[in-house]
């Protein structure tokens, strides 16, 4: 997802025994409100509303864990080989992941003017918020005092909040056209051989990594179900032992950048014919190791099932812990990087990011993530009609 030094996220048929998960608005899925829905006014009295799927809480917890630990693994690779091959498996899957679970829970998403305003308070604003608060934290703890602020240039982990915005603003486009994937496949090719895209709005990620957003936004409840067969579930582990085995087997050749997606073939220093072969090849792997880690996500409500709802708030904060390690030195103990230390590594960036996805940081920090605004919105006749008409019933 992102490199430690540098810049771098119509009601369908249910899945058998499962509820439909409600279709949260932007705010709702990324910043982990209760994505519950009202009941409709003729429901009886006392209905229960629809809950949030475990399924995808599940999912989104366990992604944004593999994400700390990459993190945690990054300044591990250059002396171990074994951490360089669990990086680059993790680095496959994980964002992409991550990404497809946030299309597929975009498919609502349209110009309706509650969602764009949900789009702006629970996406642009935190952007906006963290990308100065990464900008001051990176003054003083690197000392470095005249680090620009650049709202056009990403620092870090806010690369995904700008992407996220751009991604469902886009939303319609990939709901009309015929072939929204082959599409969406083409536009990242392009770009990666395009080195004159820049780094404004960390473009290069948002054109690469698009494909996985667009399939998410194509996939059904029954796709879902397809991938959490035993049949699948049994086949992903000799998968994941064969990624590891080639990853291993690749670390000390491949430049791990491909994964980040974050540069054009030109700027990896590699054949333009590359581009597209790697762009197709990532793609596919990724889709493959994506599967694998779904079918493994446990259906049923678990102990960290309600950390789903706050991995956007864990994602943004372990940041500054993340970024911290390395301009205060903490990798320069050589324990760290013997067998014993990278274990405790590990455990640490889980516990970590665990403690930052729970209810009272979510608590404390909604303020910035999901703040309400009001008095910077007009009031919008129809939605005030609307809320009228269900008055009234």
């Amino acid at each position: 997802m992102t490199n430690s030094l540098r810049p771098h996220g119509s009601q369908r048929t249910p899945l058998p025994q499962e509820a439909v998960p409600a279709l949260p608005t932007p705010r709702d899925e990324e910043a982990g409100q209760q994505t519950t829905a009202p009941p409709a006014p003729s429901a009886p009295t006392g209905q229960k509303p629809k809950q949030r799927d475990a399924f995808f809480d599940n999912a989104k917890y366990l992604a944004i864990v593999l994400v700390a630990m990459g993190h945690a693994w990054e300044p591990l690779t250059d002396t171990s080989r074994t951490a360089e091959a669990l990086y680059m498996t993790v680095y496959t899957f994980h964002m992409p992941a991550f990404i497809m679970i946030s299309g597929y829970f975009s498919r609502s998403f349209d110009m309706r003017p509650d969602r764009l305003r949900r789009l702006i308070t629970g996406v642009a604003v935190p952007y906006l918020v963290f990308e100065i608060a990464y900008t001051l934290f990176k003054r003083w703890a690197d000392d470095d005092p005249t680090y620009d602020f650049s709202l056009l240039d990403p620092w870090y982990l806010t690369w995904f909040l700008i992407a996220l915005f751009v991604w469902r603003l886009t939303t319609p486009i990939w709901k009309l056209v015929r072939w929204p994937i082959p599409l969406s496949l083409a536009i990242a090719t392009l770009a990666s051989v395009s080195p004159d895209i820049g780094d404004d709005l960390d473009l290069q990620r948002v054109l690469q990594f698009l494909p996985f957003f667009v399939i998410g936004l194509s996939m059904k409840p029954e796709h879902f179900q397809l991938m959490r067969r035993r049949s699948v579930r049994m086949a992903s582990v000799p998968v994941f032992a064969c990624a590891l085995l080639f990853a291993y087997w690749a670390a000390p050749r491949m430049n791990s950048a491909w994964f980040y997606h974050r540069d054009s073939v030109q700027e990896l220093a590699a054949p333009p014919w590359t581009g597209p072969v790697m762009t197709l090849a990532l793609f596919g792997c990724s889709v493959v190791l994506v599967s694998c880690f779904l079918a493994w996500v446990p259906r049923r409500h678990m102990w960290f099932t309600v950390l789903g709802a706050g991995t956007l708030y864990g994602y943004l904060l372990h940041g500054f812990l993340a970024k911290g390690s390395r301009f205060w030195g903490w990798y320069d103990n050589e324990w760290l990087h013997k067998p014993l230390g990278e274990i405790a590594v590990t455990i640490a960036a889980g516990t970590v990011i665990t403690a930052l996805c729970t209810p009272p940081v979510q608590r404390a920090f909604r303020f910035v993530m999901e703040p309400k605004m009001a008095w910077a919105f007009r009031k919008d006749p129809a939605e005030q009609a609307r809320g009228r008409t269900t008055t009234g019933a």
